[in-house]
C-alpha cells in the first residue's frame, strides 16, 4: 500500500468514527426540549452587554422589549464604553417602542483581569439581583428574539430542571463569504461540543452559545458567574463549564427563532471573528496548535488530496478511498446547509472552508505571539485566559 493510500484510509476511518461516535454532531434536530408552561411564571431580568452596537440595535432591542412574557421581566442594557451613541439610541428605542422596562447603564472601563464584555455582564447582573429574579437571560446586542422566545426558554428550563438553557442563534447568511464560512462555523462548533452530549445528565461535555443563555440566578451565584470566568475570551463555553462544575444541569441546541443580525459581508470580517479567539480555544499551547493543524489536514484536506493524487498517479485504491472519505464528509455537512437554507452544492467545498479555518487558527496564534492577542472593538487582550475549567 502506498503512503497516499495509507493516509486516505486513516482519514476514512476518522470520518466513520465522526459519523457514528461523536454524538451524531452533524444532526440538526437538537432544538428546545419538550416543555410545559408553569402555573406561575418566574421573574426574569435580561442583561445585554453592548459596545458600539448602534448599527444592529434598532433590529435587536425592540425584539427584546416586545417579549410576550406572562411574568415579571425587565431589560438591563449595559453600555460598555460605546462611542457611537449606543446608550442614547437604546433609550430612544425604548421611548418609541415601549414594552418591557429598560434600564441603560454603564460600568466604566474594565479593571485589569477582566474582559470588557464580562465586566459589563457583572455590572448588569449586580443591578438585576436587586430585583431578586429567578432567572437571568444573558443575550448579545446583535441577537433578535421572536416574541415568544423568553417564555419558551423559561418553560424549557422549568420542565427539564435545567440550570442553564442556551440556544445557538441562527447567524446571518447573506453574502457569498457568509454562505461559505458561517454554516461551517456552527458545524465545527457542534463537532467539538456535540449538543446531545451537553444535555445528558451527568455528562462531562459543557458548552453554551453566548448570544442566548438563560441561567437560574441561584445557579449563577453557586458558580460565581461572572467572576469565576472574568478573563475568558470564549466566555460562553467557560460559563457552561462553571455552571456544570458547580453541579448545575445544562442544555444547548440550535435555535428556530433566535437570530443574529450582525453582518459579516467580507472575508476579513469573518476572519477577525474567528481568529480573535481561535488560539484561546487551544489554551495558547503550541503543541495543541500543531495537533490541530495536523488533525484538520488529515480530516479535511487528505480526502480531496488523495483523490486527486491517486487519479494523477494511477492509484485507483487511493482515489476510491479519498472519494469515499470526501463523500462522508460532505454528507455530514448537508444537514447544516439545510438548516441554513443553503444550496447543497456547497457541501463538497467543506475542505476549502476548513483550510480557511486552519489559516485563521494559525493567524490567531501569530497575533498572540506578536502581543496583539484577542482584539475586538478597540480592545486587545494580550494574554486572555483560555476556556477555564472551573470545575
Amino acid at each position: 500500500m502506498s503512503a497516499i493510500l495509507w493516509t486516505a484510509v486513516a482519514s476514512l476511518v476518522v470520518w466513520c468514527w465522526l459519523l457514528l461516535g461523536q454524538g451524531f454532531f452533524w444532526r440538526t434536530d437538537v432544538r428546545l426540549p419538550p416543555r410545559r408552561e408553569p402555573d406561575a411564571w418566574p421573574s426574569v431580568c435580561v442583561v445585554v452587554p453592548a459596545r458600539d452596537e448602534a448599527e444592529v440595535l434598532p433590529v435587536s432591542l425592540p425584539s427584546l422589549l416586545a417579549q410576550d412574557y406572562p411574568g415579571r421581566a425587565e431589560v438591563f442594557l449595559v453600555d460598555d464604553g460605546s462611542t457611537d451613541g449606543t446608550g442614547e439610541l437604546a433609550r430612544e428605542l425604548s421611548r418609541l417602542r415601549g414594552g418591557l422596562p429598560l434600564t441603560v447603564t454603564s460600568p466604566g472601563e474594565p479593571p485589569p483581569g477582566w474582559t470588557g464584555k464580562l465586566w459589563a455582564v457583572r455590572h448588569g447582573i449586580a443591578l438585576a439581583r436587586a430585583r431578586e429574579p429567578e432567572y437571568l437571560l444573558l443575550t448579545d446586542a446583535d441577537i433578535a428574539h421572536a416574541p415568544d422566545s423568553l417564555r419558551a426558554l423559561v418553560a424549557a428550563a422549568g420542565t427539564g430542571g435545567f440550570d442553564l438553557v442556551s440556544q445557538m442563534a441562527r447567524l446571518r447568511v447573506a453574502s457569498p463569504w457568509e454562505r461559505l464560512v458561517v454554516p461551517a462555523f456552527v458545524y465545527f462548533f457542534a463537532q467539538l461540543y456535540p449538543f446531545r452530549w451537553i444535555g445528558r445528565q451527568g455528562g462531562r461535555t459543557a458548552a453554551a452559545a453566548g448570544g442566548c443563555v438563560l441561567l437560574r440566578a441561584d445557579a449563577a451565584e453557586r458558580a460565581r458567574i461572572p467572576d469565576a470566568i472574568r478573563q475568558a475570551v470564549i466566555d460562553d463555553v467557560a460559563l457552561a463549564r462553571a455552571v456544570r462544575g458547580a453541579g448545575g444541569r445544562i442544555w444547548l441546541g440550535l435555535a428556530d427563532r433566535v437570530d443574529s443580525v450582525r453582518p459579516y459581508p467580507r472575508l476579513g470580517d469573518l476572519w477577525r471573528m474567528v481568529s480573535r479567539s481561535a488560539y484561546a480555544q487551544l489554551r495558547h499551547n503550541p503543541l495543541l496548535l500543531l495537533g490541530t493543524v495536523a488533525g484538520l489536514a488529515l480530516v479535511y484536506l487528505v480526502p480531496p488530496g488523495a483523490l486527486m493524487a491517486g487519479a494523477v498517479l494511477g492509484d485507483a485504491a487511493a482515489t476510491a478511498v479519498g472519494a469515499a472519505a470526501w463523500a462522508v464528509m460532505a454528507a455530514t455537512y448537508v444537514p447544516m446547509l439545510r438548516y441554513y437554507r443553503q444550496p447543497l452544492w456547497l457541501a463538497p467545498l467543506l475542505p476549502f472552508t476548513a483550510f480557511l479555518y486552519l489559516l485563521m487558527t494559525v493567524d490567531s496564534a501569530v497575533q498572540h505571539y506578536r502581543g496583539r492577542g484577542a482584539a475586538w472593538k478597540g480592545r486587545t487582550y494580550a494574554r486572555p485566559d483560555a476556556v477555564a475549567d472551573e470545575g
